[in-house]
């Protein structure tokens, strides 16, 4: 009920998720970033605190695949989980365990790592890295973004899809994009789009803010000089 990307930028060294799925809220319990360290989705039947444990042995030393072998090990009901990760040096990895649901599949390509469960085809994850690779020179959200229209076109979910999330690191501990649709009858992707729009122009002026308020640009609301 789910297909996600993780990414890496390997000219800005940030890293992201885009990600969708059929259930509510899925950015508050899938995607997950760690500005220097690494990007991971878990999906499937989630536990949001493997994605945590995966993160921390990539920033204590080990590649993405030493980091999801540790993790799996001997883990209880592991085998109801999807992981994906991409780390510092772009390795990759996954791991799709025995009850996932439906069709499912993984497609990996330079920095980036793509998965899906209850897929219309297994050809949707290859449709997702493809739109990943669709324009490297672009930013990071909008190759992630890119990548998840790449398996919508391919087919996407078996069924309707009604949230969707895009979050990116840059070189602050806090994100530079967290965009989330909790909530979309018709097309979550579409309207994940739209927040990028309208929020791109806007990314430098919030993460001056954060940095260096004196030199930031005024808000532009009423009341603000």
């Amino acid at each position: 009920m789910t297909f996600s990307v993780a990414g890496r930028c390997g000219r800005t060294g940030m890293f992201g998720v885009a990600i969708t799925t059929s259930s509510i809220s899925v950015g508050s319990r899938c995607p997950h970033v760690r500005a220097g360290v690494g990007a991971v989705a878990t999906q499937n039947i989630t536990d949001p605190h493997l994605a945590t444990l995966v993160l921390d042995a990539l920033e204590a030393g080990s590649d993405a695949k030493a980091a999801i072998v540790k993790i799996v090990k001997d883990r209880p009901f592991i085998d109801y989980r999807q992981l994906t990760a991409v780390d510092a040096n772009g390795t990759t990895a996954h791991f799709t365990g025995s009850h996932i649901l439906g069709t499912n599949a993984i497609s990996e390509d330079t920095d980036c790592v793509a998965a899906g469960n209850l897929l219309s085809t297994s050809a949707v994850a290859k449709g997702i890295s493809d739109g990943f690779m669709a324009d490297p020179s672009a930013h990071l959200a909008e190759r992630l973004l890119q990548a998840l229209e790449g398996g919508l076109a391919a087919g996407g979910e078996e069924g309707p899809v009604h949230s969707a999330a895009l979050l990116v690191s840059g070189d602050q501990p806090f994100p530079l994009v967290d965009l989330r649709v909790d909530w979309e009858d018709s097309c979550p992707i579409k309207k994940l789009r739209s927040l990028w729009i309208d929020y791109e122009p806007q990314m430098q002026a919030y993460l001056d803010r954060a940095l260096n308020p004196s030199a930031a640009p005024s808000y532009g609301v009423a009341g603000d000089p």
